[in-house]
């Protein structure tokens, strides 16, 4: 883990972002004191276990069936009369 005082990352910041893009962490001194650290953002995940693209069908976007609606929510079901 690389070291640096805040003067120098003020001078050398994109020098230094350019480091922690490669993964590195940095910790940030104030007169040799450290302060604070600076490291990546966790890289989102992809949805999905599908490599590629994949087609979502237009079943999907259709209105669901009324009974199943009223189960989300929290109606109790229509009894036959």
């Amino acid at each position: 883990m690389l070291r640096v005082n805040v003067q120098q990352a003020k001078a050398h910041l994109s020098r230094y972002l350019d480091r922690v893009l490669k993964g590195e962490s940095i910790i940030l001194c104030k007169r040799n004191v450290p302060v604070a650290e600076i490291r990546p953002l966790p890289q989102p995940r992809p949805i999905g276990l599908a490599k590629g693209e994949f087609e979502i069908p237009p079943e999907f976007f259709e209105p669901l069936p009324p009974e199943l609606l009223a189960a989300f929510n929290g109606e109790e079901p229509e009894k036959d009369r």
